[in-house]
């Protein structure tokens, strides 16, 4: 299959806006240049054409820009299929990343918010290939991070945020002792 290299640049590029969505879509692959705004719109058009399941698989080294590239991914497939105006799906679909990346990223060597999670994410369409809903399901990654830190590599970000709230009165619902 198409397989794309996403280098994260560090900083907001112009290319992954709405105008650029509307550029990419409806057009072939090797049309334009490489973008996963393209990878989006092919996995579009063979589920349209096809009416089979698509995938499109997401790889990298940490940091690189795996998750946000899904984002821009849902981004895309929400416009192309009218849904982004109508219901805000990527948003709702993405509304449980913050406390996924409390619960599943630390801060490595290489990255300070690093996922220690895989993510699978299945997105639901309609008869007219509007998306109607998603589901989101993790895994995890490195297991060894679960009982071993390395040097100058900080545990899994919900710890501190926990021990950081242990003074406050709704810690005592939480059922976890000091």
């Amino acid at each position: 299959g198409i397989v794309l290299v996403a280098i994260n640049p560090y900083e907001q590029l112009p290319i992954y806006e709405q105008d650029v969505i509307y550029a990419y879509s409806g057009q072939n692959m090797g049309d334009m240049d490489p973008h996963i705004f393209a990878v989006a719109e092919e996995a579009y058009k063979q589920m349209a054409r096809d009416e089979k399941n698509q995938s499109i698989i997401v790889s990298g080294e940490s940091g690189a820009g795996k998750t946000v590239s899904a984002k821009y991914a849902m981004r895309f497939f929400a416009t192309v299929g009218g849904s982004a105006s109508e219901t805000n799906i990527e948003a709702k679909v993405l509304a449980s990343s913050p406390i996924m990346e409390a619960i599943g990223n630390a801060k490595t060597t290489r990255n300070d918010n690093s996922s220690r999670f895989g993510k699978y994410i299945q997105i639901g369409f309609d008869k007219r290939y509007h998306i109607i809903g998603a589901n989101m399901r993790t895994y995890l990654l490195e297991k060894s991070r679960v009982v071993f830190q390395a040097e100058d590599e900080r545990n899994y970000h919900i710890f501190y945020q926990l021990c950081a709230s242990a003074s406050l009165p709704e810690f005592k619902d939480l059922g976890i002792s000091k």
